[in-house]
């Protein structure tokens, strides 16, 4: 086991872990993110407020990103290659403090495909595919929700999926799949005709019968490209199935573990407005004096500062105990609901204190404040999360 960082070093790396969590990482986990800070300060940073506003996403980051091997960094990794759960949270932190729609881009690879294919395929598939997919070889997305169902999506699904000998036929459409247009692959969620029960398969992007078209008009999360994808007719083979995907119960568990990464990005976007908004006050100029020396200006701040550490302290305790083994719905859904709830307030209080200069997207905090709207949304809304915590309290599930 790698000895863990020094706290004035963690505190240098992290000013707005006002408690110290990052400390629990390894030395070559701070190292890695440090690797990682470097690239999205100098080649990524840079792009955030033109990309955003034209609505396109710099694919150009890609490779740079590629290239850190941020899902199994040299140094930071188990005897089975894999990384500790608080490394995994810290990398979505790092990268949503820059930009959500970068953090997004990144974990709909290394979180929502992966995860799919890891605890969705069978062993065999996992072994082959997860290499590539670590490397980038292999790219896919997670296809579940639909037009007309997103919070309702468990009962309400209508993709189809018919076996016929040995290939499946799917129909239907599945709305807001970010990087789609790049992905190799799709997985995608379909109920098997046969027994009612939700199946998942990987169909190749370029499969005839797929049909894609970009959402447009959006006002949160621009620079993520999201796709409406009509699925009509589209033959795969068997092999192409994720065989330990049977049933929605299976979907669920992946959900599980999804709304953390969730969680953390939604830590780290208010990590990222917060000290956007520090910057600002204490180099703005009112009166004489500095935004950051008048009390109503602090008072803020320390709630900005507050909500980022009671949210942290939260989603780090959360991945111990899945890294336990302790897997429950209702922790992962009281986690995306709080932090989310947390959030929205960070990123209202980090554009109040800019003030006017806080709706250009020259301070950051204009991107951090629109794109917390979608983070606050998928994977689970506030009141589904809610809900679910609900039914594990009291036993008695509100869910109609």
């Amino acid at each position: 086991m790698s000895a863990r960082v020094s706290a004035g070093d963690a505190a240098a790396f992290y000013p707005s872990d006002r408690y110290g969590y990052s400390e629990l990482l390894s030395a070559p986990e701070l190292a890695a993110l440090g690797q990682l800070r470097t690239v999205l300060d100098k080649q990524v940073a840079p792009l955030l407020g033109e990309y955003w506003e034209a609505g396109e996403f710099p694919y150009q980051i890609r490779q740079p990103l590629v290239d850190l091997n941020l899902m199994a960094p040299e140094g930071a990794t188990d005897s089975q290659g894999r990384t500790s759960g608080l490394y995994t949270g810290f990398r979505n932190f790092e990268l949503a403090r820059t930009d959500a729609s970068v953090a997004t881009f990144y974990n709909a690879q290394s979180g929502l495909f992966r995860t799919t294919v890891l605890e969705g395929g069978s062993p065999e598939q996992a072994v082959d595919l997860d290499p590539k997919i670590r490397s980038f070889e292999y790219t896919g997305v997670f296809a579940l929700t639909e037009p007309d169902h997103g919070s309702d999506i468990a009962g309400g699904l209508e993709t189809s999926a018919r076996r016929e000998g040995d290939n499946w036929v799917i129909n239907g459409a599945k709305r807001w799949i970010g990087g789609a247009f790049t992905a190799d692959v799709l997985a995608v969620f379909a109920r098997d005709e046969a027994d009612g029960q939700v199946k998942a398969f990987l169909v190749p992007r370029e499969t005839p019968g797929v049909s894609m078209s970009k959402i447009l008009r959006k006002t949160s999360l621009r620079m993520m490209q999201n796709a409406d994808i009509e699925l009509r007719a589209v033959r795969v083979p068997d092999t192409a199935r994720l065989s330990n995907i049977n049933s929605f119960k299976d979907v669920a568990a992946l959900m599980r573990r999804l709304r953390s990464d969730v969680a953390w990005i939604a830590c780290g976007l208010q990590a990222g407005a917060y000290e956007a908004a520090l910057r600002y006050t204490l180099e703005r100029q009112q009166f004489g004096r500095p935004l950051a020396s008048f009390q109503l200006t602090q008072q803020k701040l320390a709630t900005m500062a507050a909500n980022v550490t009671a949210s942290l302290g939260m989603v780090v305790r959360l991945t111990q105990r899945q890294e336990e083994g302790i897997f429950r719905d209702e922790d992962s859904a009281m986690a995306k609901m709080f932090t989310c709830t947390a959030m929205r307030e960070t990123v209202a209080l980090a554009r109040e204190v800019v003030g006017g200069n806080g709706i250009t997207l020259d301070t950051d905090v204009a991107r951090f404040h629109a794109d917390a709207e979608a983070v606050y949304s998928y994977e689970g809304t506030h009141d589904i999360n809610a809900l679910i915590l609900g039914r594990a309290l009291t036993g008695t599930g509100a869910f109609r």
